[in-house]
């Protein structure tokens, strides 16, 4: 199911913002909108090329907590909306039963919120959610609060998770497809990114670009590591000397 069609640029940032310098809103600016074709989509790149600034914004627009949570979590930590978000608009073709931003950053504070207003925790699984591990939690709440017909953007899950706890994770996603869902994600695990038919947006200084899973370069570099872990060890350590 899709409820998100594409988001658009409505706006330029102001000439002397920081998005300027970002490749993913010069790709927006030059080209107007980014697409969402499939259930799930995955924005990757290397850190700092937008994906997580996209993500953010995105949650925003749609009426997320910046920080985290559904769109009745009432807290912040920072008091600052992000600047993008006030540039974005977005294209839906359908208004979803259910949503949450799931933000491993601020995980804690989403966590604590929840803890504070909601105290018997039904929704999550009746148990607290600081009372488990950062990967028993993330995934608890993913089990318990995602209940389907829902759009979820996640942000680098692979954070709180085993590359095991991953492929739980790619579990539930496929569950929560099947019950018409909408997955946006920042990732850099290749474990995510292997969700079948997925649209894989890749990130770089130069903008966006669609690509395969063995075209990214969490990819590759992953794939020449545990090919050969003891030679890229030697190389980086020589190159380090």
């Amino acid at each position: 199911m899709i409820y998100l069609r594409e988001i658009k640029l409505k706006s330029p940032p102001a000439e002397d913002s920081y998005l300027n310098e970002i490749g993913a809103l010069r790709y927006l600016k030059e080209h107007g909108s980014l697409s969402f074709s499939q259930p799930v989509t995955f924005l990757v790149g290397e850190n700092g090329t937008g994906k997580s600034t996209i993500l953010e914004a995105l949650a925003v627009a749609l009426g997320f907590n910046a920080e985290g949570g559904s769109r009745d979590f009432n807290f912040s930590t920072f008091d600052q909306q992000p600047e993008l978000a006030q540039l974005l608009t977005t294209v839906r073709v359908a208004y979803p039963a259910d949503g949450f931003f799931l933000r491993a950053e601020s995980f804690y504070n989403a966590a604590t919120y929840l803890q504070q207003v909601d105290s018997n925790l039904k929704r999550y699984g009746g148990r607290s959610l600081h009372e488990q591990s950062h990967g028993e939690s993330f995934l608890a709440l993913v089990k318990n609060r995602f209940e389907g017909k829902g759009i979820y953007l996640l942000d680098e899950p692979e954070a709180a998770l085993s590359p095991q706890r991953l492929l739980s994770l790619l579990i539930l996603i496929d569950q929560l497809v099947k019950q018409d869902s909408q997955f946006i994600i920042a990732t850099h695990s290749p474990i995510l990114m292997a969700y079948p038919q997925a649209t894989i947006y890749q990130f770089d200084e130069a903008g966006i670009e669609e690509v395969t899973l063995q075209h990214t370069a969490s990819y590759q570099i992953s794939k020449q590591f545990l090919d050969d872990p003891e030679r890229m060890i030697h190389y980086l350590l020589k190159e380090e000397e």
